[in-house]
């Protein structure tokens, strides 16, 4: 086979030959792809599957090479959330599928399409304990919307054609795990076309109750989620808010949910957040949760504000009914898809009340945010003479970014500061790795989104501690020619850890001190591009010489060892320790 047929062409072919044409399953698994849509792909190639990926160049799919598979996840994850279509990562049989576990975790809480194919043994060899052999399949029963094991090369595409259908469907990772030897032999195959499921608003009797809660409301404010990203309803809760004159908060790590300038717009809850936004829902008597699961780390008390209105009637609108009153006791639940809930609503309300705009929420909106913002601009973070403050930093990042930057965050001290620097005006345009949490994600999730969209700029911050897990994926952006660029908070600590030796331990630093290399020079030794930073006026100058490049690029930043609030105060209480008169040790050997 010397080029590979077009998917219309097949379907001719198909209809011609009574319904199937004949095929290997390696084509036909292929084939099922080129009709999904599928343009780029992400692993590590491995003799499991290399009768299929022989092909791939032939279908018009890229196959782009990573250093680590669990990176490749990562990418799949950043590539489906900016573009809305599905990420396929694929690897060799055993230690390659297992590398994927973390990044197809990560990929499940941000509710992204992700594909995975894990390619297994042999199925005449499973179970002798043979090279590279493990069973594939519970590693990712609970991190996955649905699972296949392709049971017959005759099924390869059927049940890949499903797994891609449920993937977008349930807006989750799906794993379709094929033994190695069901790539080869011939037979006869029709390429099933794509589903495509139509969504709906939710129940007329559930949206018509909260139309009637929402007219009556006399302070309703709107938690934007991210489902109202991931439906393109952004517009339409623009339009809903304004004709309700509805203060609008992001839900945690999703505060590119609402355009940040809007007058109504107040920024994101949950850790790091915006206290305009804190103060602000805490005088709601209706919660609308557009779009949320509403998450329990998303309302923890911050700043020292427990804000989550407790006799506010709350509205939650989820796609999936099983998030409904999961985590909030909730007065109305609507499953529904979030653009399309919004515009219903906004009829329902029109047709109950004629509202013209509330001059003194609004005002009060503005004067919450304008509180937040010199509070931030005056909030302590001195530099020194080669270092700098880390607020410094971020807030100095945040005005030299680019209006239309995709940004990703690692979990960290510093980068989950930036949750109150950061800000956007378009959708999607923020990645993390939700509340998985784990570290290594922001890299090679944002050089997933650049490959999706080369047309926007793709910036990554990541703590040092995190960019040992990822500073391997430069060569793969050298490589690939993918020009995303990592901004590297070198404070040498594993800062969010350091904090609770602080706040708990007593200053015993075991295992969060770092001592690393300038690592401008690890990125030029790999053929990128390498900006060290030591003063905050450099800064912006940096990021925008970085953009312009359009080179893969390493900013070092050089960052003070100042540590933000801890992640979690709630999880822990001071330690005892009951033998601690037999042991002698020094806490210096700590330091």
């Amino acid at each position: 086979m010397n080029t590979m047929a077009d998917s219309k062409t097949i379907a001719k072919a198909a209809a011609a030959a009574g319904g199937k044409v004949r095929m290997t399953p390696s084509e036909a698994f292929v084939e099922t792809m080129v009709a999904q849509g599928v343009k780029d792909t992400f692993g590590i190639v491995g003799s499991a599957y290399m009768d299929a990926h022989d092909l791939f160049p032939l279908a018009g799919i890229r196959f782009l090479s990573v250093a680590h598979e669990q990176n490749a996840a990562h990418m799949a994850d950043g590539y489906s959330r900016v573009t809305g279509k599905h990420g396929v990562c694929i690897a060799q049989n055993g230690p390659g599928i297992t590398n994927f576990v973390t990044g197809i975790a990560a990929a499940y809480w941000a509710h992204s399409p992700v594909v995975c194919v894990t390619p297994e043994s042999g199925s005449l060899s499973m179970g002798l304990g043979g090279f590279q052999e493990t069973e594939q399949m519970p590693i990712f029963s609970k991190i996955s919307k649905w699972q296949v094991h392709v049971n017959s090369p005759l099924r390869i595409a059927e049940l890949t054609g499903r797994a891609f259908d449920i993937a977008m469907a349930e807006r989750g990772p799906v794993q379709i795990n094929i033994p190695r030897d069901y790539f080869y032999g011939e037979g006869d195959y029709d390429i099933p076309q794509p589903h495509k499921l139509e969504r709906a608003a939710g129940g007329p009797e559930s949206l018509d109750a909260a139309a009637r809660m929402l007219a009556r409301a006399k302070f309703p404010v709107i938690l934007s989620g991210g489902g109202v990203i991931m439906g393109n309803g952004i517009k339409e809760c623009v339009a809903l808010a304004e004709y309700l004159s509805a203060p609008v908060v992001n839900s945690y790590l999703h505060n590119d949910s609402f355009p940040a300038s809007h007058a109504l717009c107040c920024g994101p809850l949950g850790y790091q957040g915006s206290k305009a936004a804190m103060n602000i829902i805490a005088k709601a008597d209706v919660v609308l949760a557009l779009g949320s699961r509403l998450g329990p780390f998303g309302t923890l008390p911050q700043h020292g504000l427990d804000y989550w209105p407790k006799n506010a009637k709350i509205i939650q609108i989820d796609a999936d009914s099983r998030m409904l009153g999961l985590v909030k006791k909730t007065t109305i639940g609507i499953c529904g898809d979030a653009k399309l809930a919004a515009v219903a609503l906004l009829e329902r309300v029109k047709a109950i009340v004629k509202l013209t705009p509330n001059k003194a929420r609004i005002a009060e909106v503005q004067k919450a945010k304008k509180a937040w913002t010199e509070e931030l601009d005056k909030w302590p973070s001195p530099n020194t003479k080669t270092r700098i403050g880390p607020r410094q930093a971020l807030a100095a990042l945040a005005r030299a970014m680019p209006k239309n930057a995709m940004v990703s965050t690692d979990i960290g001290n510093v980068c989950s500061v930036s949750n109150s620097y950061l800000h956007f005006e378009q959708a999607p345009s923020f990645l993390a790795a939700m509340s998985f949490g784990n570290c290594g994600y922001a890299f090679p999730a944002v050089m997933g989104a650049k490959v999706g969209r080369p047309d926007r700029p793709a910036i990554a911050y990541v703590g040092d501690g995190a960019w040992g897990m990822s500073l391997n994926e430069v060569m793969t952006c050298v490589r690939e020619k993918i020009p995303a660029i990592a901004v590297v908070f070198n404070n040498g600590q594993w800062g969010a850890e350091k904090k609770n030796q602080v706040d708990y331990f007593e200053n015993r630093f075991l295992g969060t001190n770092l001592q690393n290399p300038n690592f401008a020079d690890v990125a030029e030794a790999m053929g990128a591009q390498g900006l060290t930073v030591e003063h905050v006026d450099e800064v912006g100058d940096a990021l925008r010489a970085a953009v312009r490049s359009n080179k893969p690029t390493v900013i070092n930043m050089m960052l003070t060892q100042e540590l933000g609030d801890p992640f979690r105060r709630d999880a822990f209480r001071q330690p005892q320790r009951l033998l601690a008169k037999y042991r002698k040790h020094s806490a210096k050997q700590y330091r």
